[in-house]
């Protein structure tokens, strides 16, 4: 097996390839809207999702094709929802991955199209996946269905921008996150899994690692509003406390936040305890995302 940080390697260039591949080309007409597409999407961030997809594809013994498929597919739905994120009458900032958004980049009506059409091209990826069966192709398409709507990731946003300036509790707080950013995390694990061969049990198991790692990354993501810097982070730094937001840290405090990460960091790792070695990308994934400093 090779090193985790050369594995990351690989696959981050192999996802890249195959989202250059999976993505319209810039002499397809409409010419900006497909440059747009791509700027969105090629040529930076972490590829944390693509990376769960194919790291527990390895656990299942999926074939790397199939993943490539799902990986494409889940950040394709995450590329979509920043630029979304990103436009004035959402979080409304100018930054991301280093690099100008979408919106000022382009402008806003591009932006809001290169969302829809992400979005689209996304479930398209997965229909077109031949090296598997129709059965399997439209569970994944149901998998990133329920974890990007109304009960997912657009669900935990609405709610996310309903509650700019008032306080939540825990439980609100957590349920938030889990629809917010854990929907499409825990996506990437199951459609990654199911990408190969697993039973129940142990499709629950990586569910409870999914569950605690997704939350995890968001608990870690409201750590680093607070404590790094715009070019570290590559997005506006303190954008949350600015735009009186609840988080973790403004209702945890910094210290019990990053207490609660480590926490999450162990409950996801027991939960690959029954894999074995099989697991260990997962496992290391995890680490990754608690300790993380952008």
């Amino acid at each position: 097996m090779t090193d985790f940080a050369s594995w990351m390697r690989a696959q981050g260039a192999r996802t890249e390839a195959a989202l250059d591949a999976a993505l319209p080309t810039t002499d397809t007409i409409p010419h900006t809207l497909h440059e747009a597409m791509r700027y969105a999407v090629l040529g930076g961030g972490k590829r944390v999702r693509p990376l769960l997809v194919h790291a527990a594809g390895e656990v299942t013994g999926a074939a790397p094709e199939a993943c490539d498929a799902a990986a494409c597919a889940v950040e394709m739905i995450h590329a979509y929802s920043l630029v979304h994120d990103d436009m004035p009458c959402m979080d409304d900032d100018d930054l991301r991955r280093g690099r100008p958004t979408v919106h000022k980049a382009y402008d806003d009506a591009t932006a809001l199209l290169v969302g829809d059409a992400l979005q689209t091209q996304a479930f398209l990826v997965l229909t077109r996946a031949q090296m598997l069966g129709a059965e399997a192709r439209m569970t994944l398409v149901a998998e990133l269905a329920i974890a990007s709507g109304s009960v997912g990731m657009a669900g935990g946003q609405a709610i996310d921008l309903q509650n700019v300036g008032l306080a939540m509790s825990r439980d609100a707080l957590e349920g938030m996150h889990r629809m917010k950013t854990g929907a499409l995390l825990r996506a990437s694990v199951r459609m990654g899994a199911l990408c190969g061969n697993i039973d129940t049990a142990g499709l629950t198991a990586l569910d409870r690692y999914a569950a605690a790692t997704g939350l995890a990354f968001q608990v870690v993501d409201d750590i680093l509003d607070v404590t790094a810097d715009t070019a570290t982070l590559g997005k506006t730094a303190g954008k949350d406390a600015a735009n009186d937001k609840p988080t973790y840290v403004s209702l945890m405090g910094l210290d019990a936040a990053r207490e609660l990460a480590e926490q999450l960091r162990t409950t996801a790792h027991e939960a690959l305890e029954g894999f074995g070695p099989r697991a260990g990308r997962l496992a290391a994934l995890a680490d990754l995302i608690v300790l993380r400093q952008n």
